[in-house]
């Protein structure tokens, strides 16, 4: 089956579309990217998802017509892709996220992913299945990160500990032990990555930049110890897994308060910056401490796996691992997300359950996502 997965993370950079071809249910999945693209947000509407992001007031009707707006913006992607590559059969579309509240011990999670199904299968004439993240809340689950259940397919290996590292803003981590070893898959949430440094650029850039190419602009500075030590000391930091976060936390109000820590040690842009990634590189090592096995590889993906400076400082803070990329295991680096909800479609279609409980908490194993049929059916 060809299976098209649409993301767009909290970086809010663009749609992400992948058109893959999938074989196989579980234990013997094949996934082949046959195309990937990214598509911008027209700026006007990139702007006002941030704002929402941000805690910006929403009426319904405005909330309904963003919904919309978002909807219409994956359908293109999808249509485009298809007019490029050739035709899929379903799409998988996690939408873009504008509001994650993680579980806790007394009260369910709850994620808002806008972009609606029914607007994506009406336009595109193919079934579409979205809302992924509500199947695993509902079995009191973090809803997040699902994608740990696509990893332990398609990159464990058979003797090696890996750690897949996504780096979009915000980090997540799935722990791989070897194929022989019963040990479970675990993964979580690292706290933030690409959030807090493209806000910082936006910032002292004035917005002519959007995000440090390379991370060659804090390459330029001098991280800061005493602050990214006092910046680990934030209570997400201390939490147990499983955990999840996103804007909510690591977002504009967070940014201020780093740069108003940072005024105390009189910091330039340039070393700001480098603190900032050091924050980023710190937080994955001190999570990876709570790992049973430390890992032999780190496989980066995400566009933060594009940024030189932090895949540095990462390999200096975990020197006895090697810091690779997903695609020095075959995988897609730039649209493994995109890909993950592919596979979490087809499995959704084959009726498969596609959360991992030692990742999220949930208590059981659930198909994940809603149906939208063409003709309007659904969701189911």
């Amino acid at each position: 089956m060809r299976v098209i997965g649409l993301i767009s993370g909290t970086s809010v950079d663009g749609i992400d579309a992948a058109l893959v071809e999938i074989s196989g249910t579980q234990a013997d999945l094949q996934a082949t990217l046959v195309a990937g693209h990214t598509f911008s947000y027209p700026a006007a509407l990139r702007e006002q998802i941030l704002a929402v992001c941000a805690d910006g007031p929403l009426s319904m009707a405005a909330l309904a017509e963003l919904d919309d707006a978002i909807a219409l913006q994956f359908a293109e992607a999808a249509i485009a892709l298809q007019q490029d590559h050739g035709p899929a059969a379903l799409i998988g579309s996690h939408g873009q996220t504008v509001f994650h509240r993680p579980a806790t011990a007394d009260r369910l999670g709850y994620s808002l992913q806008l972009g609606r199904g029914a607007a994506i299968a009406h336009r595109t004439g193919l079934p579409t299945i979205t809302n992924f993240r509500a199947a695993d809340i509902a079995a009191g689950g973090q809803g997040a990160p699902l994608v740990p259940a696509v990893d332990a397919i398609l990159l464990r290996h058979p003797t090696r500990y890996r750690c897949v590292q996504n780096l979009g803003g915000i980090g997540n981590v799935t722990y791989l032990p070897p194929q022989t070893c019963d040990e479970a898959v675990r993964g979580w949430d690292t706290g933030p990555a690409n959030a807090l440094l493209d806000l910082a650029v936006q910032h002292f850039s004035q917005g002519a930049q959007r995000y440090d190419q390379g991370g060659a602009w804090a390459a330029q500075g001098q991280p800061c110890e005493p602050l990214v030590q006092r910046w680990l000391q934030q209570p997400f930091f201390q939490e147990e897994p499983p955990k999840s976060t996103g804007r909510e936390l690591f977002g504009p109000a967070y940014l201020a308060q780093c740069l108003e820590d940072a005024a105390a040690y009189q910091l330039t842009p340039a070393d700001t910056l480098a603190t900032l990634t050091e924050l980023t590189a710190a937080s994955v090592a001190q999570e990876y401490q709570r790992l049973a096995v430390s890992p032999e590889e780190i496989l980066l993906c995400g566009g933060g796996s594009r940024n030189c400076y932090l895949r540095d400082r990462l390999q200096a803070r975990l020197p006895s691992a090697r810091v690779l990329t997903t695609d020095d295991a075959g995988l897609s680096a730039d649209f493994k997300e995109a890909i993950a909800f592919a596979v979490l479609a087809y499995w959704r279609h084959h009726h498969l359950p596609g959360n991992l409980p030692s990742v999220t908490g949930a208590q059981q194993s659930v198909p994940l996502g809603e149906i939208h049929y063409v003709g309007g059916s659904g969701p189911c």
